[in-house]
């Protein structure tokens, strides 16, 4: 009979963030290598390539690493269950535009634990399911979860949830918002991943069992996670937001010039004194929609919310922010296209939503002129790009 496998973790897929974490836990690859393992999105490319690789390519402080693997590689979820090796603890590290194919791919996992006729023998195989990616996308993202299991039981996929084994799903439904950096060099093959040194994920929602469960396992690896305890996962996102906005948006309007040549800047860059006025009318601008939403309360102060954001932007002063390496890759690739980012497509949606429905048209007008900004810098860039190209050519 399948089971969870007692003790293991999943990183789902093994990307930049996905690999950092997965080399933290190992103790920089000295340990439980094979309690480790990756696990991918049914029919992904980068898990196509990564398997005809054969291994990943690791570097970490000027030394070279090469992870056979055979070993750790395990295919997805589904295919994980059915073998017997579905990890007691998924760490979701996908970008964050294809986290509704994960939800998908849940209610799937699911549907297969109830026709193996495990969904209610007790012990529910499902395991601990923690959302890493970026962006404010809890409360929604668990609601399209339920919608798709509560559609799974209409079309008799699922047998009815309620009042038990529904509280018992969604509790293992997490949110892990983590600080953890990570590069990504070349694509397939030659892809070489730096992680960056070890960065907080704190862990959040869910029942507290779970979560607690969640630290101890990742905790007791080696790697930087908390429990958040009762604090809300989506303030927890918001205070990342503020970092993520400053670093990655702020970023890309400096990365990308006026006539659309890219640079690869740094934080340090990024955050300098000349862009402190526009980094902290961010910041108030996140915090005035956090207020009104109750991410924050009217006792939370938005000196202290500023303080940390400048804080955790000289801490990572010396690392490229994600969204600036993802365009890096995506032109290298000739793949960049004029639309937004995936991580400010979930930072930015959400709080335009937030604050039209919290009454703060100053606001939404301030966010949608970034986002016109972002696409425009984003259009010179793929433009600059593809006449490049054709020139060439």
């Amino acid at each position: 009979m399948s089971k969870l496998a007692h003790g293991e973790i999943g990183i789902l897929p093994a990307g930049a963030l996905g690999v950092s974490l997965h080399f933290h836990l190992t103790g920089g690859l000295q340990h439980d290598a094979d309690r480790i393992g990756f696990l991918e999105r049914p029919g992904s490319r980068s898990g196509a390539a990564l398997r005809s690789a054969g291994e990943l390519r690791i570097e970490y402080e000027g030394a070279q690493h090469r992870v056979a693997l055979a070993s750790c590689l395990r295919g997805d979820p589904v295919t994980s269950f059915r073998e017997g090796r579905l990890p007691e603890v998924l760490l979701v590290c996908t970008n964050p535009d294809q986290l509704l194919d994960i939800v998908s791919v849940c209610v799937e996992l699911l549907e297969a634990i109830e026709a193996a006729g495990q969904l209610r023998a007790g012990g529910l195989p499902f395991p601990a399911v923690v959302l890493c990616a970026n962006g404010i996308y809890h409360q929604r993202v668990r609601q399209v979860f339920v919608e798709k299991l509560e559609e799974a039981t209409l079309f008799g996929r699922l047998p009815d949830l309620w009042p038990d084994l529904m509280p018992a799903i969604v509790g293992r439904w997490l949110r892990g918002v983590s600080i953890q950096t990570g590069v990504r060099d070349g694509y397939g093959a030659d892809t070489v991943y730096h992680p960056g040194p070890p960065g907080r994920t704190r862990i959040a929602g869910g029942a507290s069992e779970i979560r607690q469960r969640v630290v101890e396992l990742c905790a007791g690896r080696g790697a930087w996670f908390e429990n958040a305890g009762d604090v809300p996962p989506t303030r927890i996102e918001f205070d990342k937001a503020v970092v993520n906005l400053a670093s990655n948006l702020i970023g890309l309007l400096q990365a990308i010039d006026g006539e659309g040549r890219f640079h690869a800047l740094k934080v340090a860059e990024i955050s300098g004194v000349e862009m402190r006025e526009r980094i902290d009318r961010l910041a108030a601008e996140v915090f005035r929609i956090g207020q009104k939403v109750k991410a924050y309360t009217a006792d939370d102060d938005l000196g202290a919310l500023t303080a940390r954001l400048h804080a955790s932007l000289d801490e990572h002063r010396d690392h490229v922010p994600s969204s600036v390496q993802w365009v890096g890759m995506q032109l290298c690739r000739g793949r960049l296209e004029a639309r937004i980012t995936p991580t400010e497509q979930w930072l930015l949606e959400p709080l335009i939503r937030y604050a039209g429905s919290a009454g703060l048209p100053e606001t939404v007008a301030y966010l949608e002129g970034l986002k016109r900004e972002l696409l425009d810098r984003l259009e010179l860039a793929a433009g600059r790009e593809a006449n490049k190209v054709g020139a060439d050519g």
